[in-house]
């Protein structure tokens, strides 16, 4: 099995793996991640193969600090203040790649930017310290489908593929990082995540915009269906229908399906956010016919959680 809890031993022989090009899934605060050198094509290729991912779709680099994501990204006045304002957190940068700076193309789908992140988690920044490589880490799940939260969940996607998972419990968010676009203009919301809008907003001053729905793909987690179960969703449910599993939030649930989990009985987002992705995996394992999802407040950590829900109901 390569699952081993995240030792100090386990950490530096996942270091040495990604040295000579193997994958290594480990934890974040959002997500787990799958992890490659970010230096090495033929590495990040087995990335994209072993998550069956379309090769337009970028993926984010993680490294240690601000210092080492300057090696990669070129970083103006606004990427710097949302750098020291969220690193090390869930807020990736999508900034203009610096030439010459030996990261694989695949990783950044051949565009002229790089998303870049400093992940705030003990074995995340205990792996980059060990490997000194930036690690290209995309969820470490099957494109497309419910992002891992711990590493069982991992395990269940991709079996043996990578070539060690590090157990580090289950993740403090449960949602992917928020991604902004850095890279000329004003700054562009490109994904929602685990730093709500206002929080961005707050810093920058101003009103962020969000990227059209039919614009490029700049970014990780811009596909239109994505996070998704084999159950279908009904959104917006406000009572069950026969064969329905529940998804809830809030005290005022309605009783009765075969199968259902509350986000948060006391109607908290945070909770509600940590929860989503296990609570999705658990009741697509359930049998039902239908996933029922019951309303969500659309405000911060919420307008990120209906995002998720929005892009898996969409029709295969």
């Amino acid at each position: 099995m390569p699952v081993r809890p995240a030792t100090e031993e386990a950490i530096a022989a996942a270091a040495q793996a990604l040295a000579k090009g193997d994958l290594v899934a480990f934890p974040t605060e959002t997500v787990y991640g799958l992890g490659a050198n970010a230096l090495d094509a033929h590495a990040v290729a087995r990335v994209f193969a072993a998550k069956e991912r379309p090769r337009f779709n970028p993926l984010i680099v993680h490294v240690a600090n601000l210092e080492a994501a300057e090696t990669y990204g070129v970083f103006d006045a606004t990427a710097h203040k949302l750098a020291e304002a969220f690193w090390p957190g869930p807020l990736s940068l999508v900034l203009p790649l610096r030439p010459g700076c030996g990261i694989a193309d695949l990783v950044t789908a051949g565009l002229g930017t790089i998303a870049l992140r400093v992940p705030n988690h003990t074995v995340a920044q205990a792996l980059l310290a060990d490997a000194k490589l930036p690690l290209a880490a995309p969820s470490a799940n099957r494109s497309g489908r419910i992002s891992p939260t711990s590493a069982s969940h991992v395990e269940a996607e991709l079996g043996g593929m990578p070539a060690m998972i590090l157990d580090g419990g289950p993740c403090k968010h449960g949602l992917e990082s928020t991604v902004a676009g850095v890279a000329g203009g004003e700054p562009i919301l490109l994904r929602l995540g685990s730093v709500p809008r206002e929080a961005i907003e707050a810093v920058l001053g101003h009103a962020i915009a969000s990227a059209e729905e039919d614009a490029a793909i700049s970014s990780p987690g811009q596909l239109e269906r994505h996070y998704a179960p084999e159950t279908p969703l009904r959104l917006g449910a406000t009572d069950l229908r026969p064969g329905e599993a529940l998804l809830a939030f809030g005290p005022n649930a309605p009783q009765g399906a075969s199968a259902s989990i509350n986000l948060s009985p006391a109607g908290n987002l945070e909770e509600a956010a940590a929860q989503l992705f296990a609570a999705l995996r658990e009741l697509d394992a359930a049998g039902a016919s239908r996933i029922a999802v019951m309303p969500i407040p659309a405000h911060e950590l919420g307008e990120a959680i209906n995002d998720r829900l929005q892009r898996a109901a969409k029709a295969r």
